[in-house]
């Protein structure tokens, strides 16, 4: 039987890592655990963290580590995180990072890779002020890279297709400024433990993926 793999990835907004880390998912065959579907299905099963997450979001702020961690650490106990995993937004800090891998620990697993995907701000700005989203049903787009065949609709529904409310230029390059802040010492606290993989995330997904894919195998480059 295959070793479970247990996977990182980091990269700041519209570096590409929720397109790569649905595909690993798929192709290995592990889970895919993003943060945004974590806090988004606490709050609905309405349990003790759920409700202390949404009091939190509602006014605006960011959800502590110690909540996040009692999440994660909920989530990875589930049965299709024992085949492995891939986690998509998570770890953000370095206390967050101890903290899983004190969980980890304590199930006798360790986190096998992790993958930092390094794009440029200037396209990172641009990547993220030409998504588009379908306001009907939710399709993704991007006016350069995944156009839809008319303007402004959607080509599975014909909805009206908008930029989000949080991909301004200003706000794009204040969330950046925060990813940085806190990507730094958790790219050194990975890279000490020999587990930091470093992929240039400019090229397409595919020559992205195939470079991840090279480490997976076993004959990827430092």
């Amino acid at each position: 039987m295959t070793e479970p793999m247990r996977i990182i990835l980091l990269g700041a907004p519209g570096s590409g890592k929720g397109t790569q880390a649905r595909r690993m998912a798929r192709e290995l065959k592990i889970a895919h655990i993003a943060t945004g579907d974590i806090l988004r299905r606490a709050v609905e099963a309405e349990g003790e963290l759920g409700r202390r997450a949404k009091a939190i979001m509602t006014q605006g702020d960011l959800v502590p580590d110690a909540v996040m961690v009692g999440l994660m650490a909920e989530r990875l106990v589930q049965r299709d995180a024992a085949r492995g995993f891939v986690l998509d937004g998570f770890p953000r800090t370095v206390e967050q990072a101890a903290a899983l891998e004190k969980l980890l620990g304590g199930m006798g697993a360790s986190v096998d890779h992790v993958f930092q995907l390094n794009v440029p701000e200037e396209e990172l700005i641009k990547r993220s002020v030409g998504r588009r989203v379908c306001g009907k049903c939710g399709r993704n787009y991007h006016l350069i890279s995944a156009a839809p065949r008319d303007p402004g609709r959607c080509d599975e529904c014909g909805g009206e297709l908008r930029a989000r409310d949080d991909d301004g230029e200003d706000t794009v390059r204040k969330r950046l400024e925060v990813y940085q802040a806190s990507s730094r010492p958790l790219a050194e606290y990975y890279a000490a433990r020999g587990v930091l993989r470093k992929i240039d995330g400019t090229p397409t997904p595919e020559v992205v993926y195939q470079a991840i894919a090279g480490w997976l195998r076993g004959t990827g480059r430092r």
